[in-house]
């Protein structure tokens, strides 16, 4: 079993979006440890992939409030316990969806970055563009490559940003996956264009 973690420079940058079209461009399967609010991205991802073809598996700790799920667990009364969130088994590459941004608190000693990087995987990353995504984005990468993990690339979501593009390709040399743009509805036809997008680009970077 291959694992992929699709991380983000912050809250809803894209990475869910991501994750379908990650999951259907490798046939793979979905799973989101953690998730904090009403709306799970676990129900999300249902509507966006065919459930025939691929395994949602369920989160090991899903929270009803928008929050740092640290704060989230503890409106209910739960303290997260990292030694029990284990990944599914499956036969097929298993896209895994961080929980915001990579230092979000899972409890008041622990961030996410602690929990995802003992799986020993790499990593690909979602930046989207507004004001302050250059520095976010920066800061990302160089948290991940201080603790020695593997970066496939980046996701680019929004309009193409020379501005905002072209620092963070050339200091950090890393490659451009795929680019998310402005849709007015994400069906899963709309996943499918993109994994026929992508596709070329990750045959570069699988193994």
């Amino acid at each position: 079993m291959s694992k992929i973690i699709v991380a983000g420079i912050g809250t809803d940058v894209g990475k869910t979006v991501v994750s379908a079209i990650l999951v259907n461009l490798l046939q793979g399967d979905y799973w989101k440890p953690i998730q904090s609010g009403k709306v799970a991205d676990e129900s999300i991802m249902q509507k966006l992939i065919d459930t025939t073809e691929h395994s949602i598996f369920p989160s090991t700790y899903s929270f009803k409030a928008p929050l740092s799920p640290h704060q989230a667990a503890s409106l209910e009364n739960i303290a997260i316990n990292l030694k029990t969130i284990v990944p599914p088994t499956t036969k097929r590459t298993l896209i895994i969806e961080s929980v915001g941004g990579v230092f979000v608190p899972l409890t008041t000693n622990k961030l996410t970055i602690d929990l995802f990087k003992k799986w020993n995987c790499p990593w690909i990353l979602v930046s989207k563009h507004y004001l302050g995504s250059i520095n976010h984005t920066l800061l990302t990468i160089k948290a991940l490559q201080l603790h020695n993990i593997a970066i496939m690339g980046l996701i680019f979501n929004g309009q193409p940003n020379h501005y905002s593009e072209a620092p963070i390709l050339e200091i950090t040399q890393l490659p451009i996956l795929g680019r998310l743009l402005p849709e007015a509805n994400i069906t899963k036809k709309i996943i499918k264009k993109y994994a026929k997008q992508w596709r070329p680009n990750f045959i570069l970077q699988l193994p």
